[in-house]
């Protein structure tokens, strides 16, 4: 079994410690989720295993031949290759086998009577069958395909960023290492997809270490949690679920410890007073120990702990009304003769396929867009805020307190009292001394959070958010989660987070395409359940096989003249659509960079793969009658 561990781990950046003397392994088979406070040191911690950064201190242990596959949040791309060159630009010899092998189909494809590239593609097709390329090739087709991506021949220089993204996920994954790192693997990537990389990543037989908002994936995925937390690094067994369990019994016990020590701390300050002079090695040692609790009480009320109390603007019965708008871009339809009524206290999510439109509302509702027809009606107690994904306003040299500032400087709490923005920003995980750092220095998801905090501090009754989940840790989006759900105002959010939506949102925009949206009432997965319920449905009808019914009664009766004839030719049936599944499997591994008859054949595989599995409950339904 392979195991990867390190030892007295040290990592300052600057004058902050990120890491201070921790230990960890990685056991063959662990699925690790990483969670923390943004600018913590997630990915520093990922950089430093993966090998691309270095460490102060501490010393690394691992088999010789043990690998690594890294994805990062910011990957880096050669914009000349295409989607199956850059899959494969790992120097082994099997991926060198492989490209060689489809780019000389590429050329006779172009040029199918050269003699020289027929028989060099012979040659190449040999050693794909001595090597077992096939496999590797067909998983890493079926994995793009998986993920949404076609065109294996297309340049990533045409690609889209979210596209360059699912393309790099997909290299990691097909590289097949003994420790898989993965950055926030499920931005850019639909709910299909998240789903089945969920499922991918229970199935992987090596190690995977990741970080992720997407709660319901770290539940879905962990076998472990590692909690980073002022330098320290806390190990949880178990999942997202247990984790918080865990944890809530940790800060119990840490409050405990805590109490013992004020009061212990509360005796040695009586004595401290007295004025006894350290002229004794026992009086030297208590008042070494005094100044130990001193600081130990002083570090502990730094602990991170992320509050939002904020008041905000009062709002009146009118909010937005939309009426009958329309909005194109070019020949593609966005809205068309949308109408809706936004109600004080309505918590909204925005969802859909990219491309359909879902920011393009939220600018429309800020006013940084404008409609082609219709009307927009705004009360005149509206205060909006919008949390966009581009961090607007923030200068990079500007200092944190003066870009708080900026907006207020101070903000009024529901209690009714005032709190200045220095304090604020301590409230938000800045401790004082570094208000006045740069904001070009703060980790990208430190700026994220300034940023929300700016958004708050103008004291908004409507907010906007758009995709608030990509770059803000799982505590601030607890605390978030927690302060919407006290808002007075209304809510409107563009997500892709399944988790934030469930816990924020009772009504949902679904954008469709071409200018369709309809409205759903109740939560994203009973949304989702729904839908695909509905497909399900759908599917079942199209088979010639129809599901029988599953009452007391009915399973109790005898097969009929028509069931036992099904009963005869069912497991045939079945047999044969596993044979066409592995004829599929061989086809689009020979499919070379034909990312048409690819796709054709990627339909075909799951439209049998439904057909199959409606036939194995058929199967189980008639096999039970048979029995009785």
């Amino acid at each position: 079994m392979k195991v990867f561990s390190m030892e007295n781990l040290e990592k300052m950046q600057g004058e902050k410690q990120i890491f201070k003397d921790i230990s960890f392994s990685i056991t063959e088979g662990d699925k690790i989720g990483i969670i923390g406070v943004n600018g913590t040191g997630k990915s520093t911690l990922l950089n430093i295993i993966s090998g691309l950064d270095e460490s102060d201190g501490g010393t690394k242990d691992h088999p010789k031949d043990y690998t690594i596959s890294y994805l990062s949040q910011a990957p880096v791309f050669d914009e000349e290759l295409t989607v199956f060159e850059y899959l494969f630009a790992a120097d082994t010899p099997v991926f060198s086998l492989i490209k060689n092998y489809e780019k000389t189909l590429l050329l006779l494809q172009s040029n199918p009577e050269n003699t020289n590239t027929q028989e060099r593609l012979l040659k190449l097709q040999q050693s794909m069958d001595e090597t077992n390329a096939w496999d590797t090739s067909a998983d890493a087709k079926s994995i793009l395909t998986k993920l949404g991506l076609y065109d294996f021949s297309k340049k990533l220089s045409e690609m889209s960023g979210g596209q360059k993204k699912r393309a790099a996920l997909a290299r990691t994954l097909i590289e097949n290492p003994d420790l898989l790192i993965l950055d926030e693997p499920t931005n850019h990537l639909d709910f299909d997809s998240i789903t089945w990389l969920e499922d991918y990543l229970g199935n992987y037989q090596q190690s995977v270490l990741f970080v992720t908002h997407d709660r319901y994936f770290l539940n879905r995925v962990s076998s472990k949690i590692w909690e980073i937390s002022q330098g320290d690094l806390y190990e949880y067994k178990g999942s997202y679920a247990d984790f918080l369990e865990s944890k809530v019994i940790r800060e119990e016990n840490e409050s405990l410890k805590r109490s013992k020590k004020e009061s212990l701390f509360k005796k040695e300050l009586a004595w401290i007073r007295t004025g006894a002079k350290a002229r004794s090695t026992k009086q030297k040692a208590r008042i070494q120990r005094f100044e130990t609790l001193d600081d130990d009480l002083k570090n502990k009320k730094s602990k991170e702990n992320l509050e939002i109390e904020l008041s905000g603007s009062r709002l009146g019965k009118k909010v937005l009304e939309l009426k009958e708008i329309s909005k194109s871009f070019g020949s593609m339809p966005i809205l068309n003769r949308f109408s809706f009524l936004f109600k004080p206290g309505d918590r909204i999510g925005i969802v859909g396929s990219n491309g359909t439109g879902k920011s393009t509302l939220l600018n429309i509702l800020s006013g940084t867009q404008t409609i082609d027809n219709g009307e927009i009606e705004i009360g005149q107690t509206v205060k909006l805020g919008y949390y966009s994904q581009e961090n607007e306003g923030l200068d990079e040299n500007q200092r944190m307190i003066e870009y708080i500032r900026k907006t207020a400087e101070s903000i009024s709490l529901k209690d009714g009292s005032y709190i200045s923005a220095a304090t604020m920003l301590e409230r938000f995980l800045f401790p004082m001394n570094t208000h006045g750092t740069l904001i070009r220095k703060l980790s990208g998801g430190e700026k994220r959070r300034l940023y929300l905090l700016k958004i708050l501090m103008s004291a908004p009754n409507v907010l906007l958010l758009d995709e608030p989940t990509n770059d803000l840790d799982t505590q601030t989006l607890t605390v978030l989660e927690d302060y919407l759900e006290s808002f007075a105002g209304v809510v409107i959010t563009v997500s892709h987070d399944r988790y934030f939506l469930d816990k924020t949102c009772s009504q949902l925009f679904v954008f469709k395409g071409e200018g369709v949206v309809d409205l759903y009432y109740g939560q994203f997965s009973e949304f989702l359940e729904e839908s695909k319920a509905a497909t399900a449905a759908v599917s079942v009808k199209l088979t010639s096989v129809t599901t029988a019914p599953v009452n007391e009664n009915t399973k109790k009766k005898k097969l009929t003249f028509k069931e036992a004839k099904e009963w005869e030719e069912i497991e045939d049936n079945m047999q044969e659509i596993e044979e066409r599944l592995n004829a599929i499997s061989k086809e689009m591994a020979s499919a070379g960079s034909d990312y048409g008859k690819v796709k054709d054949l990627s339909d075909e595989e799951n439209e049998l793969n439904e057909k199959l599995e409606n036939m194995m409950e058929r199967w189980e339904y008639l096999a039970e009658k048979v029995e009785e």
